[in-house]
């Protein structure tokens, strides 16, 4: 769920101090201007629209899918932060019936079950329940229960990030927040011997972070998969199998 910076900086722009606002606006337009011409010619997007998928974002999680074997058929999935949907394609794409090439189907019989949540809508995934809302809240939890009828998650993914401010410490709450969330859905949901991958970011909060994964798996990993940008300090915890304290 990686959200635009645009909304956030209009609040910088409040006060008086007019020159300041018309620097902030020229700097904000060089800024969107590079990252359109890296996001026109980065290969992973290019790749993305040739194999359909909705965001470049699903080759993070395909490359820690085929180094970790996190995904198999059969699994239950819960994709939080799911927004546009890319994850969730990939996740539709392994659980669904082998072809006599090799490759997974994006329609027909699924093996497994996938649950997407986010507060942002999504664009239907044949297959894929979707759930619109905060799953901090008990109606959207309610409906989370009622698509899982009773089952734990074998695997819970999130690429959850907040709207950053550019204030660094604001930023790095904001992070350890939303995985401090995602640790604790999965120990209520996933099963004990399940796996939780999580986005999180270099800076204030990552050894945070790392601890508290730690404290909660018998396994952790962190990974840097080649489709994160050169430039970008995002990194992805993986914890695998849960510690009997660390149960809710």
């Amino acid at each position: 769920m990686d959200l635009a910076l645009g909304r956030s900086q209009l609040y910088l722009c409040h006060g008086r101090i007019i020159k300041g606002n018309m620097k902030t606006r020229t700097q904000s337009k060089k800024v969107t201007k590079a990252w359109l011409h890296d996001h026109v010619n980065d290969p992973y997007v290019k790749l993305a629209q040739r194999e359909g998928y909705r965001a470049r974002a699903v080759y993070k999680l395909k490359e820690l899918d085929e180094s970790l074997g996190l995904i198999r058929p059969g699994q239950v999935v819960v994709d939080l932060g799911s927004s546009p949907g890319a994850w969730s394609q990939y996740l539709r794409r392994r659980l669904s019936p082998k072809s006599a090439i090799g490759g997974g189907a994006a329609i027909g019989e699924l093996n497994g079950t996938i649950v997407a949540m986010d507060i942002l809508p999504m664009e239907p995934i044949e297959g894929v329940c979707f759930l619109q809302g905060d799953f901090r809240e008990a109606e959207t939890l309610a409906r989370l229960e009622d698509a899982l009828q009773g089952r734990q998650a074998d695997l819970v993914v999130s690429d959850m990030a907040p709207n950053l401010s550019g204030i660094e410490s604001s930023d790095s709450a904001r992070v350890v927040h939303l995985v401090e969330l995602a640790v604790e859905f999965a120990q209520a949901h996933l099963k004990p011997d399940g796996a939780l991958v999580a986005k999180l970011f270099h800076g204030g909060g990552y050894d945070e972070l790392v601890r508290l994964f730690r404290s909660t798996f018998r396994a952790v990993k962190a990974v840097k998969p080649k489709a994160s940008r050169d430039r970008s300090s995002e990194t992805f915890l993986v914890g695998r199998g849960l510690k009997l304290s660390s149960r809710t």
